[in-house]
């Protein structure tokens, strides 16, 4: 028989990376979060296996794998119970440097990320006063003989601490003077060990999760005109070309948390037994995870469907934009039942539910708002007037 699971071809993987997640059961995750603590022993398990490295070619120390592949790891971590975003930015971030970073550049750092020596985790894009409107930062990177001196301030600066390097995206040409709106933006590679606590100030911000997120401030930071990846003023071009493989990645997490919640809702609905009954034998207990499955399984679809347009070399915009947002709903509607079924319990820590629950709210929001997607499509691909950003040219 024809086999329809788009990721049959990934069982290994998937039983690679669920033994490495068995090692990192809930207490493990609960504790984190009690203390605020980023997952470095779970991080560093998952370099040790290579999964990381998944996207980085085998000729510079990595597997070589293809975004399918990525999708399934980041996927499997979060159907285990675990949470790949102390780590997800590894996989798409160097997708910058490959794509668009000359050979020295990838000689010097690609191997080191590769081996867990080097951590490239940080993505210093949004500003406190731009928001999702990228084309409006304020963050300078002026040219001065053979250096680049960055001022301006970035949040939502996830895992900084935790990272070594940053894909850092700063003005280089003022906007007023900027050939097109979409010009004067350049993306650099800054090592942050050389410049922390010397013109650079990392600054955690508290959220209802234990996300690890940051404002970074650059203050007069000095940085080598050879930390240019590619071309002065085209930067915002090369990280749109990024952002299709991080929706996909972020949506196959959504995917694993759909699946996580669940299995969870599940396994409790037929154990729990109120009025001598399993209450999973009521409809109004069944019928509301049900229906997630469902949407679930329809999301999963064009998750895989995207990850193989990408792969093959397509510009799959709408796919990936459409695959965070399906997905993205499914994992909530599918929180959303798990809490109800597991009812007073699933406010307790023990049971993890509240934690993952906290943690599939995020997506709604991040990396991008469901409204900006229906935005998107509705310009995109229906053809309707933009709906934002009016008076401007």
């Amino acid at each position: 028989m024809t086999n329809f699971d788009p990721t049959a071809d990934y069982a290994a993987i998937r039983e690679g990376v669920a033994k490495v997640c068995a090692e990192f059961p809930g207490s493990y995750w609960r504790d984190l979060d009690a203390r605020r603590a980023y997952p470095k022993d779970f991080v560093d398990a998952l370099i040790r296996e290579g999964y990381l490295a998944a996207m980085i070619p085998e000729s510079y120390g990595g597997s070589g794998l293809n975004l399918s592949s990525s999708a399934v790891i980041l996927e499997e971590i979060h159907r285990n119970g675990c949470n790949a975003a102390a780590c997800h930015a590894q996989m798409y971030t160097m997708g910058t440097v490959l794509r668009h970073g000359n050979e020295a550049q990838k000689q010097q750092y690609l191997p080191g990320i590769a081996d867990g020596s080097l951590r490239l985790q940080a993505f210093g894009v949004t500003e406190p006063t731009s928001g999702t409107d990228t084309l409006a930062l304020k963050t300078r990177a002026d040219r001065d003989g053979d250096s680049y001196v960055v001022n301006g301030q970035k949040i939502w600066t996830s895992r900084a601490e935790h990272s070594d390097l940053m894909v850092l995206l700063a003005r280089t040409t003022p906007r007023d003077k900027a050939p097109s709106r979409t010009d004067g933006l350049s993306v650099f590679l800054i090592d942050l060990r050389e410049h922390l606590g010397n013109g650079i100030e990392i600054r955690p911000i508290r959220t209802m999760i234990n996300h690890a997120t940051t404002e970074v401030f650059f203050e007069n930071v000095r940085i080598p005109a050879s930390s240019l990846i590619g071309e002065e003023g085209k930067g915002f071009r090369y990280i749109l070309s990024g952002m299709n493989s991080e929706r996909i990645l972020i949506a196959a997490e959504c995917i694993g948390d759909a699946k996580w919640f669940l299995a969870t809702g599940a396994d409790y609905a037929r154990e729990r037994t109120v009025f001598d009954a399993p209450i999973g034998a009521n409809q109004g207990v069944q019928f509301p995870l049900a229906r997630a499955y469902a949407h679930m399984l329809a999301a999963e679809a064009i998750v895989y469907r995207a990850a193989a347009m990408y792969d093959s070399g397509l510009n799959p915009g709408v796919e990936a934009n459409t695959a965070k947002m399906l997905a993205a709903d499914a994992s909530w509607e599918a929180a959303e039942a798990c809490l109800q079924t597991h009812g007073g319990f699933g406010f307790a820590e023990e049971y993890d539910v509240e934690r993952k629950f906290r943690e599939a709210r995020l997506y709604q929001v991040a990396p991008i708002s469901t409204n900006l997607i229906l935005c998107y499509i509705a310009e995109q691909v229906l053809g309707l007037p933009k709906s934002y950003g009016q008076g401007r040219k």
